[in-house]
């Protein structure tokens, strides 16, 4: 359309006169990313604020959990699976505890038949429960040596983790 004005024109432009056409890119390519939280954190142009930014700049994943019935055996084998140091304990109701490496790691040289152990057994405190909108800020707080890691909800109710090495990478970009 810019040009189509510039070729009615012509006839009236005059040899030294200067014309400033723009055209615009649709930006259909951009539109995805544009809404991509993820996306736009890793290039800088936002800011990781909250838990909720924490959890978009790692990209949404399933949590893994564990229930209070399951045997130690199941909870290493899924920290090995999935390369986790820490697993929350979930009932019908919610976090109701959790298991860790460090937590396991003296009881199983202890006894090595704690293995066969139920998770209800070898259970440690739930990790803190926050809201999906809490500031980083607030996290450094809560994520320490006796809590390697926190919990909220978002709007659809699904729990989300955060641990530190989650809240490093996210600041670190």
């Amino acid at each position: 359309s810019c040009l189509q004005g510039l070729m009615q024109l012509k006839g009236k432009l005059k040899k030294d006169d200067v014309v400033v056409c723009i055209l615009h890119d649709h930006g259909s390519r951009y539109v995805g990313k544009i809404y991509n939280d993820q996306w736009m954190i890793e290039r800088g142009f936002l800011d990781v604020k909250t838990f909720k930014d924490v959890v978009s700049a790692r990209g949404a994943k399933r949590l893994i959990t564990l229930e209070p019935t399951q045997t130690v055996s199941d909870a290493v084998e899924l920290m090995k699976k999935y390369d986790i140091e820490q697993i929350p304990v979930m009932n019908g109701s919610g976090p109701v505890g959790a298991i860790s490496e460090s937590g396991l790691f003296q009881k199983i040289f202890n006894n090595p038949e704690i293995k066969n152990a139920k998770v209800e057994e070898v259970i440690e405190p739930a990790f803190p429960l926050v809201a999906y909108d809490t500031p980083v800020e607030k996290l450094r707080n809560l994520i320490n040596r006796e809590n390697g890691a926190v919990l909220a909800k978002d709007e659809a109710g699904s729990y989300h983790i955060v641990t530190k090495y989650d809240v490093i990478q996210a600041l670190g970009n």
